[in-house]
This record gives structure tokens, C-alpha cells and sequence, in this order.
């Protein structure tokens, strides 16, 4: 048996035409939505990035956070860091599913709201990331 193509492999679904209705839909044709999900993709890779570039593995504990009153109250390993944005990435996906959510049910405010303290938590965890390189640098 003899296939020609892709196309005719029965049981084989293309990612490209799995995603097509979700991306093609009201949700992720709205402006605001599109801005938003731009802007919270954009903060997190700079969190990414700029964990990557000031936090090095290395063998000796760093400093992951700091208390005006008690001094440093937290030790932990170099990757422990990068929980920081990975956390966003949660956040993210949970509010992103309840978006869609509430934006098929026609509850677009809550949708934009949930998308908004997406990116508001964004900008915290960029301020906590930056607060550790500050500390071990």
C-alpha cells in the first residue's frame, strides 16, 4: 500500500487544521484581546530573557528574596529563579481558558479583565525578577 501524501493518512490530524477554528474565532479576532495576549507574551519572554542572561548556574545558594525587616529570608538553588516566570505562564493559561470561557458565554468585560490582570501579574513578576538580580549582583 502505497501513500501518496500527508492528506490521505486516515487518524492523522494536521495541527494547522486543529487550530484553525480556535484562531479563526470571535476570541482572537477581538483588538483588545490580540493586544492584550501580545503584550503578556511579550513580558514574559523579557522576564525569560533577562533571567537567562544575570542568573547562571552556579554551585553556591542565591539570594531568591530579601525583607526590609528580617534581611534575606529565603535561600535557594540558581534554578529556583526561573519559577518566577514559569508561575506567569500559569497565571497566564488559567486566565486565558477562563477568557475564552466567558468570551464564547458573551461576558467580554470579565474576559478583558482576566486578561488584563494577566498582564498586570506580568509586570509584577518582571518587578520580582529584577529585585533578585539586583540583590545577587
Amino acid at each position: 500500500m502505497e501513500v501518496k501524501n500527508e492528506k490521505e493518512i486516515p487518524g492523522k490530524p494536521r495541527l494547522k487544521k486543529m487550530f484553525r477554528p480556535f484562531f479563526a474565532s470571535e476570541f482572537m479576532k477581538n483588538h483588545i484581546v490580540r493586544w492584550l495576549l501580545i503584550g503578556i507574551f511579550f513580558l514574559n519572554l523579557i522576564n525569560w530573557v533577562f533571567l537567562a542572561i544575570f542568573i547562571r548556574p552556579v554551585d553556591f545558594p542565591i539570594i531568591l528574596h530579601y525583607n526590609v525587616y528580617f534581611g534575606v529570608d529565603l535561600i535557594g538553588d540558581w534554578w529556583q529563579a526561573y519559577v518566577i516566570p514559569a508561575m506567569g505562564l500559569v497565571f497566564f493559561a488559567v486566565n486565558f481558558l477562563l477568557a475564552c470561557r466567558f468570551f464564547r458565554k458573551k461576558e467580554r468585560i470579565a474576559s478583558y479583565i482576566l486578561l488584563l490582570a494577566s498582564l498586570i501579574i506580568q509586570i509584577g513578576l518582571i518587578i520580582a525578577s529584577a529585585a533578585i538580580v539586583l540583590i545577587n549582583y
